[in-house]
């Protein structure tokens, strides 16, 4: 039986339209980057590549430089919230879904690549601050995916005896792989955000969803 499911946020239960490459656009003119060429173009595919993973980790990868990355990282957050209230909303049937797997008795943690300060802007933007039971960001201590560290503070903070009860669900192959590695028996993509079903399938997706709302039958039926 699955007891706890960890959902990821943008693009899995939340929709931001395309707010995450808006910000990182600010970010990167901000410590310099040209606008336009070759170098900001292998940018934001690399963003793309790598969404779901914590954008801290996202900068440094980019610029290899730790100052230069912690400047992107806060122009990102800070373009991000301003963006917030304006293009954050719930994919369609997710709240549902939430309510859905609780009711049933499944604990539900929402987990995001975005700084603690960042996911408490969205949640309180969607009303969604009492919707789960755990939320958790990447922090010191606590790596982002596709590390197994989110996936496995949810266990630790929830109780959960036995790894193989936990069912992971998300959009990316950060979050596939995130799932797999902490031991989740499910570990699923959705294909309502960035990546499609050919990358989450090569990333080892257990089972490939048309969306969240896909995901309380199949936990309910395992």
């Amino acid at each position: 039986m699955i007891a706890l499911a960890v959902l990821d946020m943008a693009g899995t239960t939340v929709t931001d339209d395309g707010l995450v490459l808006r910000a990182f656009d600010a970010a990167a003119t901000s410590v310099g980057m040209a606008q336009n060429g070759p170098e900001r173009d292998a940018a934001r595919r690399h963003v793309v590549d790598t969404m779901g993973q914590s954008k801290i980790e996202v900068f440094r990868a980019l610029f290899g430089d730790e100052d230069r990355a912690q400047q992107a990282n806060t122009a990102f957050e800070q373009a991000y919230d301003r963006f917030v209230a304006d293009g954050v909303k719930p994919i369609p049937g997710a709240a549902e879904a939430i309510s859905q797997l609780r009711a049933a008795g499944v604990r539900v943690a929402l987990s995001t690549g975005f700084s603690p300060a960042t996911q408490a802007r969205i949640l309180d933007a969607l009303g969604w601050t009492d919707i789960a039971d755990l939320t958790l960001a990447p922090r010191t201590g606590i790596r982002g995916r596709p590390h197994p560290d989110l996936v496995l503070t949810a266990v630790l903070r929830a109780g959960i005896d036995d790894v193989r009860e936990v069912a992971v669900a998300g959009d990316t192959a950060s979050d596939v792989r995130s799932g797999l590695r902490a031991g989740a028996s499910i570990s699923a993509g959705v294909l309502t955000g960035a990546h499609d079903a050919q990358t989450l399938r090569a990333a080892g997706a257990t089972h490939v969803l048309g969306s969240v709302t896909e995901l309380p039958h199949l936990v309910l039926s395992t």
